[in-house]
């Protein structure tokens, strides 16, 4: 059903720099009647992960924008709404991009299909339907069709695994392996060998490295592969033995015929320190490990990158030479081996599948705190709900931070959040600016009055129209402390340690942004980081789920990268605001400022970092509708420039994998 009716298709070239390739149909829509249109294309694996985009041609010269799925296997499919008064179909992709087929299907198969798999997008489609909004049916419809949980991978998986795209050898480029294993899983090192002898890079030695007793003699038929008693004492330097690449295997770890080869020939292009790819779990349940782009502050607490990953021999060289210790912790000296590598290439496809883990994973804590010591970081391992992650220290003395708050009016708002901050924040250099945009409000008047008996608040007047960038940059601008954190005046303080928190990681040298774990009124999630791309331009991940989501990977309970987080509470340091000229009040008076504003940081090289350790509440937004009239135009105004603005961070935000949806905010496959 899922696919639609084939029909025949060609593309053309065009002379758009941009959208360089026409899609053309054999029979346009009927009239008063849109269709449905199933998309199915493979791209190269060593291609970049640039999702395509298909725009759509309407009359009146109106131009409908889409970004489609990336691949993590063989193909992709993408789901889309042809309206009655579509002129046109463009397509924009990288190079190598093939278009399989074309499918067709009608509006009442695909609300058929909705209402099987989620009646609750069904009904919203029917009500949207009902009130003639497209953009809400055709997005609901969307959502209920072409986007699939985690935990239906293996249907997903099945309709896109196609033939494996050969590799060529990688230049002759060795490769060497270890596989730690006890005698117990010689049938698992059997399955992972067989994996190692199908592969098309043929330039790989493998060592079995027994962890108990004599090892049994050499497997017959393959000089490539040998065996040894394992040797805690040798350092990873020697277990790469002067090959060009080095890599860990599990017992059980079973490679795509081509992994070693893309791997390889991706790493000498890119002249990589180090490369990984993606990953499935087997077992009862096949599950996906959908990693995203380098994260080192994910992988130290982690160690998500797991297998299929290679570090080349020069880098390894490079570093001191330390023993590897006991077998289990193998994986995690590597992991530690390679914290400092800056470049780093990730090939998002699918490429290992991982019998699960039996024996329990060793302790990162000790040798993670040991690796932060030598490292000069005044970071610590940390144990939050069960969970490791890394506590950085708050600096001493405290800096001074100037808490920036835009407000009008609201007594109930700006009375709670001041109170939160003054009366129940545990940091002992603070100052309140609040910036306030011509309140009127003769109680909010005398709250003023009594705050500013208080030598931490001073209230500086912004007496034009409402500009949010404008008033942000405002008071920053009055601001005296060495720390920036904005404020929306409808956030309620729940923990006294928030600042301290934000403040920590912050001063870190190569952090830009920070953002913090936001709750609706109600407990669920509102802020968990901005994706680009989700929902259109950016949205927020995982909002409304339950406030202990623990996301892919487990990311939601440890501090890491992410593109861009809210300002609603946003702490920078002040001299990296000013350095990249703070928010942008011509082009984005309203919306998109703060990612824009992450986005400029990351452009000069800081990161942004969202923390689920400081936990704050978001009150009004979950209420908020969406903008109509002029506060639509508006709107669009500045989601188009923030489309021209950052449209390759929209087609691949790096720390969101390509294959995960857009559409809806679940972390869910597309």
């Amino acid at each position: 059903m899922w696919a639609g009716r084939a029909t025949p298709f060609s593309l053309v070239p065009t002379d758009d720099p941009l959208f360089g390739r026409r899609l053309v149909l054999p029979d346009p829509p009927r009239s008063g009647q849109g269709r449905w249109i199933v998309l199915t294309y493979t791209l190269p694996a060593r291609a970049r992960p640039q999702r395509p985009l298909l725009r759509l041609l309407r009359a009146a010269g109106r131009r409908d924008s889409f970004v489609l799925p990336g691949l993590a296997l063989g193909s992709a499919r993408w789901l889309g709404y042809l309206p009655e008064d579509c002129e046109g179909i463009e397509i924009a992709a990288e190079p190598g991009f093939v278009l399989t087929r074309v499918g067709l299907r009608g509006s009442g198969s695909v609300f058929a299909e909705a209402l099987l798999k989620r009646p609750g997008r069904a009904a919203a489609a029917l009500r949207a339907g009902l009130a003639r909004d497209e953009r809400r049916w055709r997005d609901s419809l969307r959502g209920a069709c072409a986007v699939t949980p985690l935990r239906r991978y293996p249907a997903w998986k099945a309709v896109r695994l196609s033939r494996s795209e050969p590799g060529e050898p990688a230049s002759g480029a060795h490769i060497r392996l270890v596989l730690p294993a006890a005698f117990a899983q010689a049938d698992a090192v059997a399955r992972s060998v067989a994996s190692l002898r199908a592969q098309t890079h043929r330039n790989w030695s493998l060592l079995v490295a027994w962890t108990e007793g004599v090892p049994p003699a050499r497997p017959a038929g393959d000089l490539r592969v040998t065996s040894a008693e394992w040797d805690p004492t040798v350092a990873l330097q020697d277990l790469c033995a002067g090959a060009d690449l080095f890599g860990l295997l599990r017992p059980g770890d079973i490679l795509a015929p081509e992994a070693l080869s893309l791997l390889a020939e991706s790493a000498a292009a890119e002249a990589a320190e180090m490369i990984y790819a993606d990953e499935e779990t087997g077992g009862r349940r096949i599950t996906p490990c959908l990693k995203p782009d380098w994260s080192p502050d994910l992988a130290l607490v982690t160690g998500y990158v797991g297998a299929p990953a290679l570090t080349t021999g020069a880098f390894l060289a490079g570093l001191p030479a330390a023993p590897v210790g006991a077998s289990e912790e193998a994986a995690l000296a590597l992991d530690l081996a390679t914290a400092t590598a800056t470049r780093v290439v990730h090939l998002p496809r699918i490429l290992c599948r991982r019998a699960p883990q039996t024996a329990a994973p060793a302790d990162r804590a000790p040798r993670l705190d040991a690796y932060l010591w030598a490292a000069g970081s005044p970071a610590r391992t940390v144990r939050h709900e069960g969970r490791l992650d890394l506590h950085w220290p708050r600096p001493e003395p405290a800096p001074l931070v100037s808490i920036v708050i835009p407000s009008r009016d609201r007594l109930d708002l700006i009375a709670r959040v001041t109170d939160g901050v003054l009366g129940m924040t545990d940091y002992p250099s603070l100052e309140l600016v609040i910036v306030d945009n011509g309140s009127t409000d003769p109680a909010v008047l005398a709250l003023y009055e009594r705050l500013r008996a208080d030598p931490r608040v001073r209230i500086a007047p912004y007496p034009h129209p409402f500009n949010f960038s404008a008033m942000v940059n405002a008071g920053a601008r009055a601001a005296r402390g060495d720390i920036l954190v904005l404020l929306n005046n409808d956030v309620a303080v729940l923990r006294p340690d928030w600042l301290d928190v934000l403040v920590a990681q912050a001063v870190r040298p190569e952090v830009g942004a920070v953002g913090a774990k936001l709750l609706y009124e109600d407990g669920r999630l509102q802020h968990a980081g901005v994706v680009v791309g989700l929902g259109g331009e950016a949205g927020h991940i995982l909002r409304r789920r339950p406030a202990d989501t623990p996301g892919h990977l487990d990311r939601l309970r440890v501090a890491h990268e992410v593109s861009g987080v809210t300002a609603a509470c946003l702490a920078v340091v002040r001299e990296k605001y000013r350095a990249v000229g703070g928010f942008d009040e011509e082009t984005f008076p309203i919306d998109f400022n703060d990612i824009d504003f992450c986005l400029r940081l990351g452009a000069q090289g800081w990161k942004t970092v969202w923390t689920p350790h400081a936990v704050l509440s978001h009150l009004e937004s979950v209420s908020r509708g969406r903008p109509v009239g002029a506060a639509r135009a508006r709107f669009e105004r500045e989601a188009a420039a923030f489309t021209e603005r950052w449209r390759a961070v929209i087609r691949h935000d790096p720390f969101y994998h390509p294959a995960l949806s857009l559409t809806t905010f679940g972390e869910e496959l597309e």
